[in-house]
């Protein structure tokens, strides 16, 4: 399904275009990444930047130079209604085919785009604009440019879906850019804590049921389990969600351990 164009400089707010109900994705690119010739950095800043807003990053895919399996990645998440950062894949070689398998996916045409274009005459002027560079900018109609500090070669937005380089130092200030021009007002929401409880002398088969019946009686709570790496009894149990759910729901657990005579602490203050 073609995602939906929106024009520049226009907030995306939660309001509009259902920023709140929408998940938030990462799509790393390139076969670099699956063969170990360089290790992932854009995840941890990505999570860090959605934190400071309010946000939360709820899934990540890593695909390679495949066209076909990247086309269909694409083809996937622009069906949905998530946020999802791009990264990688819209240089100008060969083995960068995110901006032809992004076009494919949404069903559109390949164009030179106008304020793409513009952007790369103004950095390397008229002579330097060769057919090499002018590629970088042939994205699917209907595509935004993604100004870039670094090097001015843009980046795009097709819909909610947003394409970066694969270098950090040109992704991060690029993936802000995007945050504070169209999704200022998503992070106007309940903030998300995290309570880390620690229990001792206590296996996970121990737990299982009240653990289950701690999940169903708060829907609107994460509860993980955490058993201790080296061996020991010890179990760390993470609840996360909006405040007052998270703590009737670390209420509800602590009671249910406590009927059995197991003991349990908080570790920590609250993760905003």
């Amino acid at each position: 399904m073609p995602a939906t164009s929106h024009k520049p400089g226009r907030s995306r707010d939660a309001s509009e275009h259902g920023a709140h109900a929408a998940g938030i994705g990462m799509i790393l690119i390139g076969d670099e990444l699956l063969t170990g010739k360089r290790r992932d950095q854009h995840m941890p800043a990505v999570i860090d930047r959605l934190a400071q807003r309010g946000l939360e990053l709820d899934w990540v895919r890593i695909v390679g130079d495949d066209g076909e399996r990247l086309q269909a990645t694409l083809a996937d998440s622009l069906a949905g209604e998530d946020i999802v950062f791009c990264f990688g894949g819209i240089g100008p070689t060969p083995d960068d085919r995110t901006r032809q398998c992004a076009a494919a996916a949404a069903g559109r045409a390949l164009e030179i785009n106008a304020e793409g274009r513009a952007a790369l005459l103004a950095h390397y002027g008229a002579k330097g604009l060769t057919r090499n560079r002018l590629v970088m900018v042939e994205w699917p109609v209907g595509a935004e440019m993604i100004p870039n500090p670094v090097n001015q070669v843009p980046g795009f937005s097709l819909g909610r879906h947003h394409f970066v380089p694969g270098f950090p130092s040109m992704a991060w200030p690029m993936v802000e850019w995007v945050l504070n021009t169209y999704y200022a007002h998503a992070g106007e929401r309940e903030p998300v804590v995290e309570y880390l409880l620690e229990a001792r002398d206590i296996s996970e088969s121990a737990i299982v049921d009240d653990m289950q019946a701690v999940t169903d009686a708060h829907p609107g709570v994460r509860v993980a389990c955490l058993p201790s790496a080296d061996g020991r009894r010890l179990l760390e149990f993470g609840i996360r969600g909006a405040r007052q759910q998270v703590e009737a729901a670390s209420r509800d657990l602590c009671e249910r351990l406590q009927q059995q005579g197991i003991s349990i602490v908080r570790l920590n203050a609250d993760r905003d």
